[in-house]
């Protein structure tokens, strides 16, 4: 009896390998790893004495500097909206992407508030605030992981917090562009309420996450 030959395939462990790879550098994590690289060219386009002049915009004069590092942030935060709706539709969701994606949003925010404190454009404490929150938040997701929990998606208070600190870092950097003439501090009116909504929602997600704390303890 004649055996019947199928479509020759490779070894299966070259298929896992090749499929691992492949997975690694869908374009979600390719998104990802562009906004990790765009913090440098965010960092250095802000901190070097660059003689690159001003424009007016709006009433506004704005040093071209910091027009380039707003629009840099702006491509980042695109990217950052990109990538997590592009991995959940297409099931591209990868440990690569769980670790890397929410550590490029809160690198670059950090780095943003701190710049900004240089600048003058924020108070310092605020700044600090948001800083340890992102940190203490970050290490809590680290916690749930490890003890097998479910990271929970972002609550509307996150979402808010996220959206404010987008539009107010944009709107410090570009030097409160369109309020200014008229005297309204748009650029702070957002800090404020992204502080606030930083606050609620790292309060929030340690109340979710509280039954971490006490397995912990429970050992």
């Amino acid at each position: 009896m004649e055996k019947r030959v199928g479509p020759w395939r490779p070894p299966r462990f070259f298929r896992e390998r090749c499929f691992k790879e492949e997975k690694f550098v869908n374009v979600p994590n390719r998104l990802t790893i562009v906004r990790i690289i765009l913090i440098p060219v965010f960092i250095l386009l802000l901190v070097l004495p660059l003689n690159w002049g001003n424009v007016v915009w709006l009433g506004t004069t704005i040093p071209v500097t910091q027009i380039w590092g707003a629009i840099v942030f702006a491509v980042a935060s695109i990217t950052d909206f990109l990538d997590g709706q592009i991995a959940r539709r297409q099931h591209l969701v990868t440990n690569f992407g769980k670790f890397a994606d929410p550590l490029a949003d809160k690198m670059i925010v950090m780095t943003a508030f701190i710049l900004l404190v240089d600048m003058g454009a924020v108070p310092a404490w605020g700044a600090a605030i948001i800083v340890c929150r992102e940190l203490a938040v970050t290490g809590l997701r680290l916690i749930v992981v490890e003890t097998g929990g479910r990271v929970l998606a972002a609550a509307w208070p996150g979402k808010i917090k996220t959206t404010t600190q987008m539009v107010g870092i944009i709107l410090l950097l570009l030097n409160n562009i369109g309020f200014a003439t008229i005297h309204i501090p748009m650029a702070l009116i957002f800090f404020y309420i992204c502080l606030f909504f930083t606050i609620y929602s790292g309060i929030d997600y340690f109340v979710q996450n509280r039954q971490v704390f006490a397995d912990s303890s429970a050992e």
